[in-house]
């Protein structure tokens, strides 16, 4: 028997059974770790250096690039960049499924 498959909403943690409002947060959160990532790895970064970059400690890069999503706020994340000399600019889009009067 083939498995059943079910399309993506766009958003794995709503997929995953969080609430709307709860997956929208771990987006953000997921995604500007995956920039923090990204940036840490392209300079060819140890943890001790991206640590001094971006001003935290040793262990909080060593969880970041775990992906502790939990240990991480917004506003430590766009913290984060900005040490790395990035600004972090947001896009809105209507949500498809909500009418607005």
């Amino acid at each position: 028997m083939a498995p059943k498959i079910t399309r993506s909403s766009g958003n794995v943690f709503k997929d995953l059974g969080f609430s709307a409002s709860e997956a929208a947060h771990l987006r953000v959160r997921a995604d500007l770790m995956i920039q923090l990532h990204w940036i840490i790895q392209s300079r060819g970064l140890k943890q001790a250096e991206a640590a001094r970059l971006l001003h935290v400690s040793q262990p909080r890069v060593s969880d970041l690039m775990k992906g502790k999503i939990e240990l991480f706020s917004v506003d430590t994340l766009i913290d984060m960049l900005a040490q790395a000399g990035f600004k972090v600019k947001l896009a809105f889009t209507r949500s498809s499924h909500r009418k607005v009067a």
